[in-house]
């Protein structure tokens, strides 16, 4: 397929049709990449790249957006926790980028996949000069049969390092892929009125329109190690993404 055609994502509507995607993208929040220390887990990442590989034998195209680059330069860097001082964040995950990418390359490599970084911000995959670029690198990696791995240029993105976007930005990247379906996986196992922990909170099994949403009240940080959370992405305009699925 030429990098100036947009792929036609299959129409995916429900958990029973999830097997007929072929082209999917994968966020993983940090929280789901360390164990109780905070520190990037390797076991974890090696049950996901487990997925992965079964994944890409029956021939589906995989693209992770990964969270966990600061998370994974606590410990060599002695830090405690994840800093607070935006320049000691930009640190962290000038460090923990190259961590992260070499545990994944680690994890998927000992399935015979290869993997490629892909360091983006926002910008890049909505500004047009830089658009159709990232889309053309990321459609030549996934026709050499690599799996890339996307995160957050958080090194130089100061606003993205302060709110975390890689929700966001896994719908833009499955957006401009034109992928059949997006997962979000994070600690908590399914969207809620409001944090789960607080009474009275509804489980809400599937979003059909976003106007659903109006009144959910979720907090903003999800967990100690990462950015993410509720009200970051919903306080931004939506983006066009794939249908929506159970959780």
């Amino acid at each position: 397929m030429s990098s100036a055609e947009l792929r036609q994502p299959e129409r995916i509507t429900s958990r029973e049709s999830l097997g007929a995607a072929r082209r999917i993208v994968v966020k993983i929040g940090s929280s789901s990449l360390t164990d109780e220390r905070g520190r990037l887990d390797q076991r974890r990442i090696e049950q996901i790249a487990d997925t992965a590989a079964a994944l890409a034998r029956r021939g589906t195209e995989l693209v992770i957006v990964s969270s966990g680059a600061i998370a994974a330069a606590l410990g060599p860097l002695g830090l405690p926790e994840r800093p607070t001082e935006v320049e000691l964040q930009q640190a962290a995950a000038s460090v923990g980028q190259a961590l992260l990418a070499g545990a994944w390359s680690s994890a998927l490599g000992a399935h015979g996949l290869i993997t490629g970084q892909v360091l983006l911000t926002e910008s890049d995959v909505i500004r047009p000069e830089t658009y159709r670029n990232v889309r053309s690198a990321l459609e030549a990696l996934l026709a050499l049969g690599t799996v890339p791995v996307v995160n957050e240029n958080d090194t130089t993105a100061t606003h993205e390092i302060r709110f975390g976007d890689n929700d966001r930005l896994a719908a833009l990247v499955a957006q401009l892929l034109g992928a059949d379906a997006l997962y979000l996986l994070t600690d908590v196992d399914a969207l809620y009125t409001a944090p789960p922990r607080e009474p009275g909170a509804q489980r809400i099994s599937q979003v059909d329109d976003v106007a659903r949403l109006a009144g959910v009240s979720i907090g903003s940080v999800g967990s100690k190690v990462g950015t993410g959370g509720w009200s970051p992405s919903s306080r931004r305009p939506s983006s066009p993404s794939p249908p929506a699925l159970p959780p």
